[in-house]
């Protein structure tokens, strides 16, 4: 049996969180982690890794349609720098980390969220999330 994939939306102020089912076919929603610094974020996710026991970190990579780099593609970039770190330095260095293409990610997470009448205050908090289920699906697929 396979392990659980983890699928991260990293942005500012939130991460969108989704895990894979044990057999590597459909995205979960899992929650959103309010962004207070990239150490306890990081702290936080490899605390998600762990408790689902996920085998890959799978990162969206948001850039232009062009395919050229954003501010938040370096920020993104920054982000697995540092995950990659710390997950060495406890001992999670076995676990890869790999970046899934998000462009039109939280339009396309937005659409699934208004088809569902979710309300616009609603549609905030989840947002994140579902870009995250959308990242991981993609992976899922692309395999």
């Amino acid at each position: 049996m396979e392990k659980r994939k983890i699928a991260l939306d990293v942005g500012d102020k939130r991460i969108g969180v989704a895990v894979s089912d044990l057999l590597g076919i459909t995205a979960q929603g899992y929650g959103v982690i309010e962004r207070v610094g990239i150490r306890k974020d990081c702290d936080k996710i490899m605390d998600i890794i762990v408790k689902e026991d996920c085998d890959t970190v799978v990162i969206g990579l948001n850039k232009r349609l062009d395919g050229q780099d954003t501010i938040q593609t370096e920020k993104v970039y920054e982000f697995k720098t540092m995950l990659e770190n710390k997950m060495r330095s406890n001992k999670m260095q076995h676990i890869p980390i790999v970046f899934q293409d998000e462009r039109l990610s939280t339009v396309e997470a937005e659409k699934v969220l208004i088809s569902g009448n979710v309300r616009r205050e609603k549609r905030k908090t989840v947002i994140d999330m579902q870009a995250a289920i959308i990242i991981m699906q993609r992976y899922l697929d692309s395999r």
